[in-house]
This record gives C-alpha cells, structure tokens and sequence, in this order.
C-alpha cells in the first residue's frame, strides 16, 4: 500500500510505501515493526523491507515520509559494508534500493547505545537531574551539546510494545539477556564502530553524535544485525559552527530523527496519554522527505536517485526480491 502526496501544483506525486504483504518462496512469518517489515525465509534468510513508516516517541505517525525506506536502507548497506572489516553482520545483499537481505541470526533484547554528546534523551534526563545514566556516572556542570570527556555506552532493552528501558551493563549480564563474555565482545565492537562511523562522518563535515547497534547469534557465532548509522538511529551534527554554537548555547544544525521528535513536542505531542497526535500536513511531510535526502547526500557524498520510487513500489519490490531468492537457489 502506497499513500500519494500530491505536490502544491498539483504537478508532482511523491509516494510512500507504509504497509507491505508479500509472499516470498519459503516465507515462516513476517514481523511488521515500527518502520521495518521483516520476512523470515526458511528460518534461515531475512527479508528487510525498509518502509516509508517514521516513529517518534515509540509511536508510528499515521503519514509515511516518501523516500525515507530507501535512505535509510541505502545508507545501512553503505556503512555495513564499510565496517565488515571490524565485525561481521548479517547483510548478504540489496535486491532493491528498499531492502536488505541478510543471515537470519537469534537477536540480542538489547540495544547498544553511544553517546559522545550530551544532547537529545540524555539532555533532558540531565537537565532533570539525572547523573547516572545506564551505570554510567554524568559529571556535573554538563551544558546541553558538551562533549563527554569519551563516548559512553547507555543501552536499552528491547520492548515489543512500549518504550524501550534504559539498563545498565551489570544488570544485562545479570539478568542473562546477554553473557559477560558476549557482552564483552559486543562492547569493543560497539565503540570501534562507533570512531570508525565517526572518522567516515567527519570526512563530510559531521559530527557523529550518537547512534545504536543491535546484536545477534548464528550458530554461535555473533553478528552485527539491523540496520547502522542512519538518521533513524543515529544523530549527526554539522561540524562547521559547532564549537562557536555551543558556546553561544545555541541549537546545533542537525540531521536526525531529533527535529520530528522536536516538531511534536512544539505541537504538544510526547505519546504522553491524553495527548492528541498533531495533524501531519503534506507540506511537512514532504520537508522531512527533504531533509533524509539532504543527510544520504551529506553522509554518501552522492546524488540520491529518486527514480526508484517511479511505479508501483510493492510491486517492484516483490519482483526484486523474489528473482533474487530464485537465483540463490
């Protein structure tokens, strides 16, 4: 299913695909998350269908963002591929500029967050008075956008409804969501693809400011799963003004989720109850398609190609997908 925007003019359609049903050769079952669509082929490959669906607040706005999916998919496939040299992951191919196809692995109910600003989440918790954060001790007299002295590690677990929780390491190994010696293997490779992640964004003049990596087992080996630095999951800064920003105190430019998150809070939505969702105009939905744009381009330092969302998208997919399924066999 796909919604139309219909341009200003009345000129352009830009389409958002926010709903997939395909049925793939050797398909067990599919997870429709937030934003991600996920088939499971014979319990042994993973379809990814990156969809036009944004969240915010753990809740899935009712308008999708056209473009977004392939952004978002492309620039994961970008960064895994540039990062296998330091783990490995899950990603086998990109049958389609909105999927990933990949190793089908036990994933980890854990989200390894990096900071190595104060900002977003952790700013508001701070400005509260929250000095520890996940186990991790804050020092006073942090102002919001400082850097931390070193990236710290703040992760969640994973919740199939609801928010995600904050945890701390302690409590992870624990509570046996993940053994001391996995963890700490997924702990160095947490912070190695994080400099590494953070080498690549400076090259185009960003700042890397946060981000999360998810974990998973295949035979028991461990693998880098999901998708990596996308504006989804990650928060990137622009280098240029940054220094004279925070010590002006002023907002940092940024290409992230945070402005979505930041729109609704203007417009008196958290997901808060008795909070109504603000109406999302076609104009606004078209600026945010805009500014995923503009990060591909910073990030990628190449042009996006918006041809692949002319047609039908579903459509597209599904022959995509399905001949490369065929072909492995």
């Amino acid at each position: 299913m796909w919604e139309a925007w219909w341009g200003t003019r009345g000129l352009t359609t830009m389409k958002a695909l926010t709903k997939t049903d395909f049925h793939f050769d050797g398909q067990k079952s599919v997870y429709h998350g937030k934003v991600r669509d996920v088939y499971n082929i014979n319990d042994d490959l993973i379809v990814m269908v990156a969809t036009d669906r944004i969240s915010a607040f753990d809740v899935v706005l009712p308008v999708g963002i056209p473009y977004k999916g392939q952004v978002l998919n492309q620039i994961a496939a970008k960064f895994l591929d540039s990062t296998s040299d330091i783990c490995p992951n899950w990603k086998l191919a990109t049958p389609d500029p909105m999927v990933t196809v990949g190793l089908k692995c036990e994933g980890f109910r854990v989200e390894m967050i990096i900071r190595s600003i104060l900002t977003g989440s952790a700013w508001r918790a701070y400005k509260d008075g929250c000095r520890e954060l996940c186990g991790v001790k804050l020092p006073d007299g942090m102002r919001e956008n400082q850097r931390f002295p070193e990236p710290i590690i703040t992760p969640t677990t994973k919740a199939d409804e609801g928010h995600d929780m904050n945890i701390s390491r302690e409590e992870i190994i624990k509570q046996g969501i993940v053994s001391a010696e996995d963890y700490a293997v997924i702990e160095d490779w947490t912070r190695k693809l994080f400099a590494r992640g953070q080498e690549i964004a400076a090259k185009r003049g960003l700042i890397l400011v946060d981000t999360k990596y998810e974990f998973g087992k295949r035979d028991g080996k461990l693998y880098l799963i999901d998708e990596i630095h996308t504006p989804d999951s990650s928060r990137y800064f622009y280098a240029d003004g940054y220094e004279e920003k925070f010590e002006k105190g002023e907002p940092q430019r940024q290409l992230s989720k945070e402005f979505v998150r930041q729109w609704l809070i203007d417009h008196g939505f958290m997901n808060q109850p008795g909070q109504k969702m603000p109406e999302i105009t076609e104009e606004y939905a078209k600026s945010v398609s805009d500014r995923y744009i503009e990060l591909y381009e910073h990030i990628t330092g190449e042009k996006f190609d918006k041809a692949t969302e002319e047609g039908d998208i579903a459509a597209r997919i599904e022959k995509n997908v399905k001949e490369y399924l065929a072909n492995r066999k």
